[in-house]
């Protein structure tokens, strides 16, 4: 799955990162299929190209810009990088755009 989301990102010209969960339970050595990834740029983007390469279930979530990729036995969730700010008495965030123009890079 790894090569898979790598050679899309490739060939949209994105980078994206893997976090959270998985990469604790990799130096935990415990076994995970639940696997999130951020994505300089869209991670919609991402999630719907590789749910084509592999004809997965491909779930998306416009007003958090994300999207979630089932395939393989794996739940791929695959989000935008950005900047989330929350209310005192709300889970919910407000989501400001993440995209680093090239000239801040």
């Amino acid at each position: 799955m790894f090569r898979r989301i790598s050679e899309t990102a490739d060939e949209l010209g994105l980078e994206c990162y893997v976090v959270g969960g998985y990469v604790r339970d990799y130096y935990l050595r415990r076994p995970s299929t639940d696997i999130d990834i951020v994505v300089v740029g869209s991670g919609i983007e991402v999630a719907e190209a590789l749910g084509r390469e592999v004809r997965g279930k491909v779930s998306v979530f416009k007003t958090f810009g994300t999207a979630m990729l089932r395939a393989d036995g794996y739940e791929v969730e695959f989000v935008g990088a950005r900047k989330e700010s929350y209310s005192p008495d709300s889970r919910k965030p407000h989501v400001e755009d993440g995209t680093i123009e090239d000239d801040q890079r």
